[in-house]
C-alpha cells in the first residue's frame, strides 16, 4: 500500500492527477476539500472559498496543524488500498505525513493565467471569482509563519516529485506516469 499526497495551487491540475489515479491506476480518494466542506455543511455555513479556508484554519488551531490530514491518512490506512490524500496545503500537514510509512507528496503548479482560465471553466461554486480576486486569494494561500494556515509555496518545495502543468492534459498524466513507474506503481 502507498498513500500519495498531491500539493499545489489553485487551477494546476491536482484532480486531473488524481482522476488518473483513480481511473487508471485503482487508487482510492481522500479530499481534504471535501472534509472541510462536510465541515461547513455540519456548521450551517455556505460553502465558498472563504469559509474553506476559515474552517480548515480553525480545525488546525483547534486540533493540529496536521488534524485534517491525519484523519484521512487514518481512513486511508484504514481501507488498505493504494490511496491518494488530495490537497495538502500545510507545512505541518507535510511533516505529519511525511512521519508516516509509504507516503510520496506530488506537486503541481502551471502559470496563473493558465490557471485562472482552467477555474473558469470548470466553474464551481467557489471557484466562482474574478481575476483579481483569484490573485488575492493565491498570494493569502502561497505563505504564511503560522502552521495552521495555508503555505502552498512551501507544501511545493517539500514535495518528492513537483510537475508543471502548462501544456495538455496528455502533457500533465505523461509526467505522472513516468514518477508512477520510477516508483514501481503498476
Amino acid at each position: 500500500m502507498i498513500i500519495i499526497g498531491i500539493t499545489g495551487t489553485l487551477g494546476a491540475g491536482k484532480g486531473t492527477i488524481v482522476e488518473y489515479l483513480l481511473q487508471e491506476k485503482g487508487f482510492v480518494h481522500f479530499s481534504v476539500r471535501g472534509y472541510i466542506s462536510d465541515e461547513i455543511v455540519r456548521r450551517s455555513l455556505p460553502v465558498n472559498r472563504d469559509n474553506m479556508v476559515i474552517i480548515a484554519n480553525d480545525l488546525r488551531a483547534t486540533h493540529s496543524p496536521s488534524y485534517i490530514v491525519d484523519q484521512l491518512w487514518e481512513q486511508a490506512r484504514l481501507c488498505g488500498d493504494n490511496c491518494v490524500i488530495e490537497s495538502i496545503r500545510t507545512p505541518g500537514e507535510v511533516e505529519s505525513l511525511r512521519s508516516k510509512e509509504n507516503f510520496v507528496l506530488l506537486a503541481v503548479d502551471a502559470s496563473p493565467e493558465k490557471r485562472y482560465e482552467r477555474i473558469v471553466l470548470r466553474n464551481s461554486a467557489t471557484d466562482n471569482v474574478s481575476l483579481e480576486t483569484f490573485l488575492e486569494n493565491e498570494k493569502r494561500e502561497m505563505n504564511s509563519d503560522d502552521p495552521n494556515k495555508q503555505n502552498l509555496r512551501r507544501c511545493i518545495q517539500q514535495a518528492d516529485y513537483v510537475f508543471t502543468n502548462d501544456g495538455s492534459i496528455s502533457d500533465l498524466i505523461g509526467q505522472v506516469a513516468k514518477t508512477l513507474e520510477k516508483l514501481k506503481i503498476k
